[in-house]
């Protein structure tokens, strides 16, 4: 069957997996990436697919109401898969009116595009939303987020995503538009940008920099391998029901001080070092603001509803990460050079 989907933040990191994952398995679809190309939207993450004849790049502005207007009436899309967002929590703490532009703004304008294209002529139309776990707040007494859990975003970014969520249901019930909202947990993976903990702190270990972790690195987090995301939202499009929410989680919680203890064991044997290296650049920094103890997704509606599960167990996951970095240090370097260096020294200086 064939289907004309845009596909936001497509340059992205999981954008990027979802791309690769839809351009390769369905051929008679064709994807349309749309991407501003900031600091982390990347071409170079999508080399391996940009000459199928399924692909096109398109360089754009979710917050630019009347480019999307004109956009969406000239392409005729069938389906949007929305990941175009600010998701770094830190960037949110420096500058929060950037994130709710983006994330909130460019929501509600592509949701507004889309209402507009379908003219209430909804069949075989579905508007995506690629959500996050962290609108869920922090659980401080054990337990799982389930899809019913309210939400308690504590940072800019999850009041942000949270806001988007928001209007998606807006729309869903105001205007009858055909949505559905994921919530994932955090994802690692080939391709993330250094800003993140599991990419940073491969990064940092290769050329011999501190290890920043915040406060004890107590702090828990369920990990899922990007690939399984993609895999996710995949079967979520073609099988999941309107109106509804999903989460996706990995199954893998680890405190962030286990999580770089293992990740300095892999790189000291990778790089030939000694046993015990790594480990010794790790630095405890002043602890963010609002820093939410611990996620924890319950993914069993995904699981029995649709029959998703994750395949790749984390430290199997974790070792094919870092040889990807390691075969892959040409895009490393380019992607930490220049604006990056300064806004990580503006984040971890004389913490």
């Amino acid at each position: 069957m064939s289907k004309k989907i845009l596909i936001t933040g497509g340059a992205g990191f999981i954008g990027s997996h979802v791309i690769r994952r839809f351009t390769n398995r369905y051929s008679a679809y064709s994807i349309v990436n749309l991407d501003k190309l900031t600091y982390a939207g990347n071409l170079e993450n999508l080399r391996d697919v940009e000459h199928l004849p399924n692909y096109r790049f398109v360089k754009g502005d979710i917050v630019d109401f009347e480019f999307l207007k004109d956009f969406f009436a000239r392409e005729n899309f069938d389906s949007v898969i929305h990941l175009a967002a600010e998701s770094h929590v830190d960037r949110s703490l420096e500058t929060p009116a950037e994130f709710a532009i983006t994330n909130i703004v460019g929501t509600l304008n592509l949701l507004q595009a889309a209402k507009s294209q379908w003219t209430e002529n909804y069949s075989g139309k579905l508007f995506y939303h690629i959500s996050t776990d962290e609108v869920y707040g922090s659980l401080e007494h054990g337990g799982f987020f389930t899809e019913e859990t309210p939400v308690d975003p504590r940072s800019p970014y999850s009041a942000s995503k949270t806001g988007s969520d928001h209007f998606v249901k807006a729309y869903q019930n105001s205007f009858g538009l055909p949505a559905i909202i994921s919530r994932c947990s955090n994802n690692y993976g080939p391709n993330h940008f250094p800003e993140k903990l599991i990419p940073l702190m491969i990064h940092n270990i290769i050329n011999h920099k501190p290890l920043p972790v915040y406060g004890k690195g107590e702090n828990v987090r369920d990990w899922l391998y990007v690939e399984d995301h993609a895999s996710a939202i995949d079967v979520i499009f073609h099988k999941g029901k309107a109106g509804e929410v999903y989460n996706i989680g990995g199954n893998n919680e680890w405190k962030n001080i286990d999580l770089v203890k293992l990740l300095c064991q892999i790189m000291d044997e990778k790089l030939n070092r000694g046993k015990g290296s790594s480990e010794k650049l790790i630095t405890y920094v002043k602890d963010r603001a609002g820093h939410d103890l611990r996620y924890a997704i319950d993914s069993s509606k995904l699981q029995t509803q649709l029959g998703w599960k994750p395949s790749i167990d984390f430290p199997t996951g974790l070792a094919k990460t870092v040889d990807w970095y390691l075969a892959n240090r040409e895009w490393l370097e380019h992607v930490t050079s220049g604006a990056y260096r300064e806004y990580y020294k503006s984040m971890y200086h004389n913490r």
